[in-house]
């Protein structure tokens, strides 16, 4: 019930800015229609396509979530310079409590961002299938890490530090290494190792996989971003108990 209680306390929370939250839904809509637009005037041009929408869209579902993590590190930063997580340090809510409440609210804005960009590419040339629906579940992984990310930084610094970092380095992390613009495989040596040690990459690759019924790779790509999801949420526990302790 505590819990349920503080996600609850979350999610108005989010609400409360309706224009930060619209932002977060419909920029990568924005970005989707931006780079279709691009990819049909190339099209016409040089008889050549350079964003095919059945790649084009899982790509922009994974990067939307970047986005995510500005949301959970400003949340919890928030609530760090206020009282009230003063106040919610006497409560019984344990460390992870705290991080499984803070991540429940956002998982569905998460989910929702992607929904949102799949129907748009309906009526850009997406084929309808029930593979979406299996693309949605396997942004899942991609989208804890995201919120995870965002929850450790939130913890460590201000509001003003998680803007520039969860704002820009991030979301420039997440762009580069993320093979939606490019494939990281045509740039060999430290790039393309780097890219790989990233999750950004391979959860593109699941969800493009998933988008084109390549069901068997699905699993070799989700395992590593699994992983990260995994050692970042316990990461970011762990970080916040220490707080906690320290605070108390």
């Amino acid at each position: 019930m505590r819990l349920t209680a503080f996600a609850s306390r979350n999610t108005k929370e989010i609400l409360r800015d309706p224009l930060t939250f619209c932002f977060g839904l419909g920029f990568p809509v924005v970005l989707l229609l931006l780079l279709s637009a691009i990819n049909s005037a190339i099209h016409e041009q040089a008889q050549m396509t350079m964003f095919n929408i059945d790649k084009l869209t899982p790509g922009i579902t994974v990067f939307g979530m970047s986005f995510i993590s500005l949301f959970s590190s400003m949340l919890i930063a928030k609530d760090r310079t206020t009282s009230f997580m003063m106040r919610l340090f006497t409560s019984p809510l344990k460390a992870h409590e705290f991080i499984i409440g803070y991540t429940l609210p956002l998982l569905p804005m998460a989910i929702l961002q992607s929904a949102v960009c799949v129907v748009v590419a309906f009526f850009l040339g997406l084929d309808v299938s029930v593979n979406i629906l299996l693309m949605l579940a396997v942004n899942i992984p991609i989208a804890v890490v995201f919120i995870s990310l965002g929850l450790l930084i939130g913890t460590l610094l201000n509001e003003k530090a998680v803007g520039g970092i969860c704002g820009a380095l991030l979301t420039n992390l997440s762009a580069w290494f993320s093979n939606i613009w490019f494939d990281t495989a045509m740039i060999s040596g430290w790039f393309k190792s780097f890219a790989n040690a990233l999750p950004f990459a391979h959860a593109v690759n699941a969800a493009r996989d998933t988008i084109s019924g390549n069901y068997s790779d699905i699993m070799p790509e989700l395992l590593p971003v699994c992983g990260y999801a995994v050692v970042l949420l316990v990461l970011a526990a762990v970080v916040f108990s220490v707080m906690m302790k320290r605070n108390k």
